[in-house]
């Protein structure tokens, strides 16, 4: 079974007696697909970095070395594997499990922080100087913020040139490199081959299996048969009115680790819908499919989710219509942790399995997700509006919220409002919020903090002094505080014990009931006690 930690350091050759070195060697092995993603491979002998389950024959243990990211790798000077494609799996677990520096950096790389802001908007986000942070992520991962993000960076635009017929200019910037040449200097640098060449060796691959060729315009792509990475691209859609003359429509399947129980999330998502923001439908062939419009770095975008892919390898299909394509990478890491695509699910299965009250949750929906959110900012509201509510009246209080206050924008005939942002809340939540005078003071309170910057709700917050800026304001309480946290920044180890469904759902299963009792009793499914939550909800 993958293992839920990850040594901070490459383990190489000179670590044989090291025994995590020994169970990813004999991973490696076994070409045991489960760990792909949780750790990468160097081979020093051939000068290339793969994922464990590589079909190539298995290296000698003196001219391997394991790394935690591709960036590691190629600052040792190795080139990705055009074989086993390492960087078409699912991410690490770890970015989500962990909550130091180094976790919460990555999630912020991978939402384009650092194109956007440079190292130092980076550095500033996370409360250290650029020089402490690139120490810690040197000794941690073994790469700088500038070596991660290019690697990001690479990762994306080998997706793109490989699953697509965009020109090479548009996936440069949609990968977010500032120019072109640095786009081919990268590319040639990581792969070994110019852009150009990534682009038809993948039309070799594709012919060689017997695909055919693409055809010259990607308007029209089967999602059935996406490309090595998993993401398909469809160019030549009109932008909408004012936008970016990259923008377009883009299909993206991104796959996730399984057992993934995606009708879980799609239920959790369809039950808590916001009139004019989202909508929950079924397709023809009864599948579910959510759509929502979403603000992005480069402005709002209309998105569409649908469940993809089989048991043995799901993935989740989106369908956005951006303002521009530099949107694509924030979108995609937003994306992942809404439906929780990295995490660990057969280690949370088996941890959870072995308390007798969960067996046979968990043998009925293997693979439970903690859904996460696009919006950091709108999650908060939803909880403060939520709390001591029923689902139906808190859809209906944010249906009328977004109603009154939502910017409107180009959709269709379901879909036309933003949820509103902090500012439109501060200045007139009080004319349009209905409840408790308490309640609305605090929601208005909360919005003039998050507008003003005072306080800062992201995904690479650490959890527990997320927590704390929360039960600092008036009005805000521990249940509020900790499911905020365990949303926004995907922590797995939340037991929401002040829920009073969730206490129910104990009860059906036996479990102990009282909030004090039941956290005791629940501290030993750590840490994976937001994954317990999700199963004690479902029981009730």
């Amino acid at each position: 079974m993958p293992s839920s930690t990850v040594a901070p350091r490459p383990l190489s050759h000179t670590s044989v007696a090291d025994p995590e070195f020994s169970e990813r060697y004999r991973a490696m092995q076994a070409r045991d697909a489960r760990f792909d993603g949780q750790f990468i491979t160097g081979v020093h002998s051939t000068g290339i970095y793969c994922r464990p389950s590589c079909p190539a024959v298995a290296p000698k243990p003196t001219n391997v070395t394991f790394y935690l990211t591709a960036a590691a790798a190629h600052e040792a000077g190795l080139r990705a594997c055009k074989r086993c494609l390492p960087d078409a799996v699912p991410g690490s677990p770890e970015w989500n499990l962990r909550d130091d520096l180094a976790a919460r950096a990555m999630r912020l790389i991978a939402d384009g922080v650092v194109e956007r802001d440079g190292v130092p908007g980076l550095a500033a986000r996370l409360g250290y100087t650029p020089r402490h942070l690139t120490r810690v992520l040197t000794a941690e991962l073994g790469a700088g913020p500038l070596a991660l993000a290019r690697a990001h960076r690479a990762q994306t635009a080998r997706a793109l040139l490989t699953s697509t017929s965009l020109p090479v200019a548009d996936v440069a910037f949609a990968s977010g490199f500032g120019s072109i040449r640095q786009f081919n200097d990268t590319i040639r640098e990581v792969y070994e081959r110019s852009p150009l060449e990534v682009r038809a060796a993948a039309r070799v691959h594709e012919r060689a299996a017997g695909g055919g060729d693409r055809p010259a315009s990607s308007g029209s792509v089967d999602l059935t048969r996406p490309g090595p990475n998993g993401i398909v691209v469809v160019a030549g859609a009109e932008p909408a009115a004012g936008a970016d003359p990259g923008a377009g429509v883009v299909r993206l399947r991104l796959p996730a680790r399984p057992p993934f129980d995606a009708a879980g999330v799609f239920g959790w998502l369809a039950a808590r819908t916001v009139t004019g923001v989202e909508a929950s439908t079924l397709t023809a062939d009864g599948a579910p499919r959510f759509r929502r419009t979403l603000r992005l770095p480069g402005g709002p975008a209309l998105v569409a989710f649908a469940p993809g892919g089989d048991a043995g390898s799901p993935s989740i299909e989106i369908e956005a219509r951006l303002t521009g394509l530099a949107d694509l990478p924030p979108l995609v890491a937003r994306v992942r942790r809404l439906f929780d695509l990295d995490a660990d699910a057969l280690a949370i299965d088996g941890a959870l399995a072995a308390e007798p009250a969960f067996a046979a949750s968990v043998a009925a929906v293997p693979g439970i997700r903690v859904p996460g959110c696009l919006d950091p900012h709108e999650l908060v509201f939803r909880a403060l509006i939520g709390q001591q509510i029923s689902v139906a009246a808190a859809r209906t209080a944010l249906g009328r919220l977004a109603t009154e206050l939502g910017e409107r924008v180009a959709g269709d005939e379901a879909l036309g409002l933003l949820f509103p942002d902090a500012a439109a809340i501060a200045e007139h939540g009080a004319d349009v919020l209905r409840g408790p005078a308490a309640r609305i003071r605090t929601i208005v309170d909360v919005a003039a903090r998050l507008a003003s910057g005072d306080l800062v709700v992201s995904s690479d917050r650490e959890r527990h002094d997320l927590e704390a800026r929360l039960l600092e304001i008036p009005g805000i309480g521990p249940w509020t505080a900790g499911y905020v946290a365990m949303r926004v920044t995907g922590a797995p180890d939340v037991l929401l014990t002040g829920d009073l469904a969730l206490r129910n759902g104990a009860a059906n299963l036996g479990l102990p009931r009282e909030p004090r009792e039941l956290a005791a009793y629940g501290a030993r499914w750590a840490p994976w006690r937001s994954y317990a939550s999700m199963h004690l909800w479902r029981s009730a």
